[in-house]
């Protein structure tokens, strides 16, 4: 598990990167958790020494670090909304002071997908997809066991939430009505913009992980 956790980290860093380099300057953390380093917002102004960015939490242990950490400069919010409702998340005030939803953004749902069954799922990243500008891109990583048997073990033993083993093609389709970006649904170790194939190997666990494009 904390080898998945590293995997996952690395991943979404490399991702805010990448769209950061392709002129993207808007970032929405969606279920951002714990400060972790890099954060987004580090990771992007590397980049993009402008870049925005709204970390989106509902807990307030979250939000109090978040709001402490992270959101202490020009550009950077911690905002409190459910990513469950996309139309609430984009219209929220303390968002759209950082966040301009008519230009391009980089929606992230790392590792929290797992958190929602596949239709839920589906319903909520195809709410971001239509609501995002021209030229947004979504990134999302999801956890999961090819052992069906150890994915209920887990999903049994995790007391914090509901946790649901998605398939790969469970998280393919959660980028529905988007162009997937290089190898699609890969290990988040491996994604490289530049892949053409995924690569999956076989393990106990994998950090699937995606990114795409809403066509401009």
């Amino acid at each position: 598990m904390r080898d998945l956790v590293r995997e996952n980290r690395a991943f979404v860093t490399q991702a805010v990167s990448w769209a950061a380099r392709q002129g993207t300057g808007q970032f929405i953390d969606l279920g951002a958790g714990l400060p972790a380093c890099p954060a987004v917002h580090q990771a992007a102004r590397t980049v993009m020494p402008t870049a925005r960015v709204a970390y989106v939490d509902t807990d307030p242990v979250v939000l109090s670090h978040a709001r402490a950490l992270l959101a202490t400069g020009d550009g950077v919010s911690a905002v409190a909304a459910d990513l469950r409702d996309p139309g609430a998340v984009l219209a929220d005030p303390q968002l759209r002071a950082v966040i301009d939803p008519a230009r391009p953004v980089c929606v992230i749902l790392g590792a929290v997908l797992h958190f929602l069954d596949a239709g839920a799922a589906r319903a909520v990243t195809a709410g971001y997809a239509r609501l995002m500008a021209p030229g947004s891109c979504l990134v999302i990583s999801v956890a999961c066991h090819d052992d069906e048997g150890l994915g209920k073990q887990l999903a049994q033993e995790y007391t914090a939430a509901a946790w649901h083993n998605h398939t790969p093609a469970d998280v393919t389709s959660f980028f529905a009505g988007l162009e997937l970006v290089g190898p699609g649904v890969t290990e988040a170790q491996t994604w490289r913009a530049w892949m053409p194939q995924p690569v999956l190997r076989h393990r106990d666990g994998h950090v699937l992980a995606g990114v795409a494009r809403r066509q401009a």
